[in-house]
């Protein structure tokens, strides 16, 4: 695969125009917190495909109840999943729990500033993100997730929003009451249903942030099928995934929402989150933001990335492994490397909270 320079990547950024876009201005700024979120409001927006595959059983909900081979097996599996949702709702065994934030932002380059207030010169964070430098056909952009907001020379007042949501509190209690019994099978199966009430969460909050507390889509109006297909306006992309794979912006998230002091959310030093049944990133709104994959990156970029992040280069190929397009001269993690310094706030822990 032949990458792009970072200079000719970003110099093919998504074209969208500014000048002719009027972000929605949010019915509310700042944070809010849903400290116990009711669990049967959830149920309706369960995406089941996952919970079959998380069974080792491949197949779309609802057809896989009725596959040949694989349907008594699925609807029997399903028929349990129900009754243990059921006695989870009507008994409260898991907590649902949510922290959201929208905020005005605007770019500089790839990153993100959310600012303080309507005057936009105090930056209360930054959010870092990568490019595609994949060599595309003509016509096609590099993309970054900054692209998707508008840059901070247009005078264009933009938003953007962060959510961390789980629905994993009270499982290590029931999975240990399982386990007494020796019930592997009902404790296997709360993790799976705890994992997708989080999901169902992070969907339900995504539609009441887009139609209600941010309103940029108020007249939405939508079954579950085009839920599950996304195809409402914005994006909700995770640290993590594919758009925005390091891991570590997981403590910008944190710090900004407060997340652990507001809903007992917590990340490891490796940036995993805990309870594990949880969800958490950014909320784009530009009617024209998509997913993608920024893909292997060279070298110019992890050196550029490493500056603006206030790491090493050795720490950035260390979270970015699997995006390297190239052999980095060293293996884990390295002292002695060029340290390269932001200024303002510092930032230099990969594991700083």
């Amino acid at each position: 695969t032949h990458l792009l320079s970072l200079a000719d990547a970003r110099a093919g950024k998504i074209p969208l125009r500014w000048t002719e876009y009027t972000p929605v201005k949010p019915a509310m700024l700042g944070t809010k917190i849903f400290d116990d979120y009711p669990l049967g409001e959830l149920v309706s927006y369960i995406d089941w495909t996952p919970f079959f595959m998380a069974w080792e059983l491949p197949g779309r909900y609802p057809e896989i109840l009725t596959y040949k081979h694989l349907g008594d097996q699925a609807k029997k599996l399903f028929e349990d999943a129900n009754t243990l949702l059921d006695r989870i709702v009507k008994d409260g065994l898991l907590h649902a729990r949510a922290v959201f934030g929208i905020f005005r932002a605007n770019t500089v380059g790839d990153d993100i500033e959310l600012f303080s207030d309507d005057s936009r010169k105090t930056v209360m964070a930054t959010l870092r993100h990568l490019r595609q430098q994949k060599e595309k056909l003509p016509g096609k952009s590099s993309a970054c997730l900054s692209d998707f907001v508008a840059p901070k020379e247009s005078g264009v007042a933009d938003y953007m929003g962060a959510f961390a949501v789980t629905a994993g509190f009270g499982l290590d209690e029931f999975a240990a009451e399982c386990q007494k019994r020796h019930d592997d099978y009902t404790s296997i199966m709360a993790k799976a249903l705890a994992d997708r009430l989080a999901e169902a969460l992070a969907e339900r909050m995504h539609e009441r942030v887009r139609k209600e507390f941010w309103g940029y889509a108020d007249k939405e109006r939508m079954g579950k099928d085009a839920l599950l297909k996304e195809e409402y306006a914005g994006i909700r992309p995770a640290p993590g995934y594919p758009a925005c794979p390091d891991h570590t912006e997981k403590g910008t998230l944190w710090r900004l929402l407060d997340v652990e002091k507001s809903i007992g959310l917590r990340l490891t030093e490796s940036f995993a989150m805990t309870p594990t049944a949880a969800v958490s990133g950014w909320y784009f709104a530009h009617p024209e933001s998509y997913y993608f994959g920024v893909g292997k990156i060279g070298r110019d970029q992890v050196e550029d990335y490493a500056r603006r992040k206030g790491m090493t280069v050795a720490e950035v190929e260390r979270w970015l492994a699997p995006n390297l397009h190239y052999e980095p001269k060293t293996q884990g993690l390295v002292t002695g490397d060029v340290r390269y310094r932001t200024s303002g706030t510092s930032q230099n822990s990969a594991v700083q909270l």
